[in-house]
């Protein structure tokens, strides 16, 4: 049994058994998942999910240093490209939190780091019996968000963050009847 949301394709339910609320550390991982929560926003993750490998694809699989180098003429490129969700304002914050990312790294500091520091690197397991009790946001989220504004990330609100902790492992919100808890 699984949870509910990953019913709807193969694609939900290979990234639900495979990924979400497993915990990874990854600099690069931790940036995809960080650009594509933020590009979700507003739509389903399914929509983001049949586009993940053009996403991979255009912004060279994440790679932090090379995102934080784009031009304006090649974000401009970005922005005509249909593998991609073509939204200004969300291409726009996915170079600039590569910037902000590359500068942790260029001061010898790790996103993954900052970013299990707020959990004291023990992964938050809830215990929910129907998708109805899942929050959109919590106190952590909150915090995590107006953190990550006061260092120059854009959008990157409670919401978005609380997707993030999720598909980054730091939350896992499995329902207790999963059997991918």
């Amino acid at each position: 049994m699984r949870c509910s949301w990953a019913d709807s394709s193969e694609e939900m339910q290979l990234y639900h058994d495979t990924e979400w609320g497993k915990i990874d550390r990854d600099e690069r991982y931790l940036f995809e998942m960080l650009s594509l929560e933020l590009s979700q926003a507003g739509l389903s993750w399914s929509t983001i999910l049949k586009r993940r490998s053009g996403y991979k694809e255009v912004f060279d699989n994440f790679d932090v240093d090379k995102v934080a180098g784009y031009s304006d003429e090649k974000i401009s490129e970005l922005l005509q490209d249909p593998k991609i969700i073509r939204n200004k304002l969300k291409v726009n914050a996915i170079v600039n939190n590569a910037k902000q990312i590359k500068m942790m790294h260029d001061n010898n500091k790790r996103f993954g780091d900052y970013i299990w520091n707020f959990v004291d690197n023990k992964q938050i397991i809830n215990h929910y019996q129907t998708m109805e009790e899942l929050p959109a946001q919590d106190e952590l989220s909150q915090k995590i968000s107006k953190d990550l504004k006061k260092r120059g990330f854009k959008f990157i609100g409670p919401t978005i963050i609380y997707s993030f902790l999720q598909a980054i492992g730091v939350i896992n919100d499995h329902l207790d009847s999963c059997d991918f808890k």
